[in-house]
């Protein structure tokens, strides 16, 4: 980790959970580092799914949760406070973005999290060597359309091996042109949209941050076809 860390982002989600009235609060701090590699800071989207995550917390303890192309981890963070089994993953080529992933694990006095190398389309070691999964996540990684297939390749990877397992994700909306749904019926998968008023995600600022601004920020839970994805 020869990277200097030049600054932070901090968070704090508070707030009633999904099915009840209790309030507590959360206090994370994530790095940032000014690279234009994009897993090296906080992005829009790592904002409103880890509101996500922090909403349905309740359900998270002993869960097993992989977050995909994590980069500072804001999502996988949140899971892991909230009692989840979790593992954090970024290109195999990217072992920048692996180590900001593992700085955001010590900042958060989370040590036993593992940090490992999947690549996006390729069938690793890794990937073949992973534990079950009940969640994937996944913010803004559907970022590039070049991307998009090599991405579901995998998600479908991990739900053939996992089918009761879903992809939580958010994606900023950039082009009305870029559509996945060809490649979800290709890959044998369906997505629900998540409104963002139904997990109080509907502001410009979450968590006592700048984040997301007036960026517009979608939700979708991605699942196999062939299963209840429950």
């Amino acid at each position: 980790m020869g990277e200097p860390w030049r600054g932070e982002r901090r968070f704090r989600f508070v707030g009633d959970a999904a099915g009840g009235a209790e309030r507590e609060g959360l206090e994370l701090r994530v790095p940032e580092v000014p690279d234009p590699q994009y897993g090296m800071y906080a992005w829009p989207c790592a904002a409103v799914l880890a509101q996500y995550v922090w909403f349905h917390r309740s359900a998270l303890p002993g869960r097993r949760v992989l977050e995909l192309g994590a980069g500072v981890s804001l999502p996988g963070i949140v899971a892991a406070k909230c009692g989840a089994e979790v593992t954090l993953s970024d290109s195999e080529e990217l072992q920048q973005c692996r180590d900001i992933s593992q700085r955001s694990c010590i900042m958060n006095q989370l040590h036993h999290v593992p940090v490992i190398g999947i690549t996006w389309g390729r069938i690793s070691p890794q990937l073949l060597a992973l534990d079950p999964i009940d969640i994937i996540l996944g913010s803004d990684v559907f970022f590039d359309p070049k991307d998009f297939e090599d991405i579901l390749t995998t998600v479908s990877f991990l739900l053939e091996k996992n089918p009761h397992a879903q992809f939580w994700t958010t994606y900023q909306v950039r082009s009305a042109d870029w559509s996945i749904e060809a490649l979800l019926y290709k890959w044998r998968l369906k997505s629900i949209h998540v409104p963002l008023h139904s997990f109080s995600a509907d502001k410009e600022h979450l968590a006592s941050s700048s984040l997301p601004s007036r960026h517009t920020i979608e939700m979708i839970i991605i699942s196999s076809a062939t299963s209840d994805g429950t």
